[in-house]
């Protein structure tokens, strides 16, 4: 579509009751990266009270009509998903508003491919639109679902907002209170503020509001008691600031301009920062003091895992387990099924389910249904352990009972790691059919990352809750429980790691493809595992020309490890002063873990490098420094521990600037497939998280400053 273009949703698909709208950008760096949020409008144009803003931290719609479902890597960026019910959207609803805001006003003009796409319910893709020209704008209207008569059309918008997402707001009829604007680090403007030192990492979207008098504040719990419906919950540290609904705007949506009345609304309560955030049950740092009289007795567990002797009774077990839970904690069940479309309603599991099939019924390991408003989703579950892979026909016959029967969805899992582009089974549908069925994969590694995510960081609102979640991460985690994840690097590594060591393998192999795709798997499970332990978001970076398609990148990664036998991934983990490299150079056995971080702009470059040395006292005596000179030009370098008691050593003799420091770890990796202590696979994992616990965590932010030095020993 063509910015102002606009069509008929039902004319595209008619499955187009439930449609997903995925907004996706990349950045040249990896880092930039954008948060969605979705306005409910009614016929004036404005929204009816301020629980019509969805945003990370109000992320779905009582009624299951708006769900955020967050943001994913994709091949060359970021991509964040948002389900709209369009059948149960309530009738004063005229039209929903997609769009996208930077953080503390970072433009869009940094990022690149920035696109709207729109698939129906059961996944097949509507209508594509593309950004283009982005330069100084902070937010950005996407595009509209609006109604015309009993039919719902899509206009792709396309206006930005320098004034970031409370310019944006205030056009839709919620407007931010000026008072706080004393507090913002930027150029000002309606709504700046927001910023201060105090809360340094609060977003934009946080800066949200509310129309309501402050009745109570509870400063032991945070908990606030606020009168009116639109009460925000904000993580600890954001702030809430008063707003009020107003009229006295015109929208500014690419429609029909809406008419203006006069403001007659009472002025907003003075903006007031308060923590707001529910109270939630989240699992204790340190576990209680056991009571067994010795190490060898074994705590009573509600899912026990050792008694397991096959692969099927595993499969058998690990469907039944997980789907009670889901069942039985309604956040984590939830954020399973949302990414497939799932509406948010009563859910119930079942386990081996018999289903006529041609002269032999099928038996698939799950069925989940969800009912809302008297219709039923359904999805039926094939579950995979230990190193089991899935199977075509078995997955094709799934496939076709769903389309008959008129289901929804087909869900794998295993221990394997979907990649786009990337089949993980073969199936053909049949176009003939009215109805198609959507297929998804899921991994246990994610699961894993989910449960932990929930119990250990973001918590649930019941205990027992809680303690189911901790039963089921216990059970994943057992060693004899299959669901460890991705965990071999499949049939072609050995034959391609020994064509490296004997100098046979030619560029070209086919073989080598297959294994840059298990190291894609293996970076991307590593980064779930990393920000289920850290509660931060942790993904890879995908670097790639412009209007790469996937198999073309991972063709260009073939062909670098045919020729210098290396594997190469970048990981960008929120908080960090920068993007982790990993490298595992297969040719010499080695797997190296970097870092580059950028010079202070303030002060001496002795002084820089002395700080660097205090940051990392308690890092590993062999972590390798090296200074980073103007030009893309290398200074000197050495290990922490002949730097330490000399840091002037890493200054440049010359008069070169330095613009900063690359600090790397290495180590010999396994040659195995990954199934023993010392295998290949087990190496990544532990040198990743060994580089970012004993190294990164202990690196400051960079702090913005006004001049850089540009020789030793001058001043900046």
């Amino acid at each position: 579509m063509v910015k102002g273009a606009n069509v008929a949703l039902s004319a595209l698909s008619e499955n187009a009751g439930s449609v997903i709208v995925s907004l996706s950008w990349s950045s040249p760096n990896g880092e930039g990266d954008a948060d969605v949020s979705v306005l409910l409008l009614g016929a004036n144009g404005k929204v009816r009270d301020n629980a019509d803003f969805f945003f990370y931290n109000n992320p779905a719609a009582a009624d299951g009509t708006v769900q955020l479902l967050g943001a994913t890597p994709t091949e060359n960026g970021t991509e964040d998903r948002i389900r709209l019910d369009l059948t149960a959207i309530p009738g004063d609803v005229d039209r929903v508003i997609v769009a996208a805001s930077r953080h503390r006003r970072a433009h869009f003009g940094e990022l690149e491919n920035i696109r709207l796409a729109v698939t129906d319910g059961s996944g097949d893709g509507l209508l594509g639109f593309s950004i283009d020209g982005a330069s100084t704008e902070s937010a950005f209207v996407f595009g509209e679902v609006y109604r015309r008569g009993d039919a719902w059309k899509f206009r792709a918008i396309g206006q930005g907002y320098d004034s970031g997402l409370a310019g944006l707001a205030t056009d839709y009829g919620i407007e931010i209170d000026e008072d706080d604007e004393q507090d913002g680090d930027g150029p000002g403007g309606a709504g700046e503020g927001v910023e201060a030192a105090e809360i340094p990492e609060v977003s934009e979207v946080a800066v949200v509001a509310v129309e309501t008098v402050v009745a109570d504040v509870s400063g032991a719990t945070g908990e606030a008691a606020v009168e009116g419906r639109a009460t925000t919950t904000v993580p600890a540290g954001a702030v809430e600031v008063a707003v009020s609904a107003s009229a006295t705007v015109p929208a500014q949506s690419g429609s029909e301009p809406a008419a203006t009345e006069p403001a007659s609304a009472p002025a907003p309560a003075a903006a007031r920062r308060l923590r707001t955030a529910k109270k939630k049950v989240t699992l204790p740092r340190a576990p209680k003091a056991s009571l067994a009289e010795n190490d060898t007795w074994r705590a009573a567990r509600l899912f026990p895992a050792s008694s397991l002797k096959s692969d099927r009774e595993r499969e058998m077990r690990a469907t039944s387990v997980l789907l009670a839970v889901m069942t039985q904690v309604p956040e984590f069940g939830r954020r399973l099924t949302a990414a497939f479309g799932a509406p948010t309603g009563r859910m119930e599991a079942f386990t081996e389910v018999s289903l006529p099939h041609g002269d032999s019924p099928k038996r698939p390991d799950g069925v989940i249904r969800v009912e809302r408003a008297g219709k039923l989703w359904t999805a039926l579950v094939e579950t995979k352990t230990n190193g089991n892979a899935l199977k075509d026909e078995q997955i094709q016959a799934y496939m076709d009972i769903a389309a008959r029967r008129g289901y929804e969805a087909v869900i794998t899992l295993s221990n394997d790691v979907a990649l786009e582009g990337s089949s993980l089974v073969e199936v053909k549908t049949d176009g003939r059919r009215k109805h198609k069925v959507a297929l998804w994969h899921l991994s246990w590694a994610e699961v894993t990352h989910q449960a932990q995510l929930l119990i250990r960081h973001e918590g649930v609102r019941n205990e027992a809750h809680a303690w189911l979640l901790q039963e089921l991460l216990h059970y994943l985690q057992h060693d004899n429980s299959g669901c460890h994840g991705f965990q071999n690097m499949g049939p072609a590594w050995v034959p391609v790691r020994n064509g490296i060591d004997e100098e046979t393998l030619t560029p070209g192999d086919p073989r080598s493809v297959q294994v840059v795709e298990s190291w894609e798997r293996l970076i991307r499970q590593v980064c779930l595992r990393l920000g289920g332990e850290l509660g931060a978001k942790v993904v890879p970076v995908q670097r790639a020309r412009r209007g790469t398609d996937p198999q073309s990148r991972r063709a260009e990664l073939a062909h670098r490890l045919c020729v210098d036998g290396q594997l190469r991934a970048e990981i960008r983990v929120e908080g960090a002063p920068g993007v982790l490299g990993v490298v595992a150079d297969l040719r010499m056995g080695r797997l190296r873990t970097s870092i580059e971080i950028p010079a202070p702009e303030q002060g001496y470059p002795l002084s820089w490098v002395k700080r660097l040395m205090r940051q990392l006292a308690e890092a590993p005596a062999d972590l390798h420094v090296q200074t980073l000179l103007e030009g893309d030009g290398v200074g000197p370098r050495g290990t922490l521990e002949k730097l330490r008691p000399e840091p002037g050593d890493l200054l440049p003799k010359g008069s070169e600037g330095i613009t900063g420091f690359r600090l790397s770890l290495s180590k010999s990796v396994g040659h195995t497939r990954g199934n023993a202590e010392t295998g290949f696979i087990r190496g990544v994992d532990a040198a990743v998280d060994v580089f970012h616990s004993h190294v990164v965590t202990r690196l400051e932010r960079p702090r913005p400053a006004q001049r850089r030095a540009t020789a030793p020993g001058t001043a900046a």
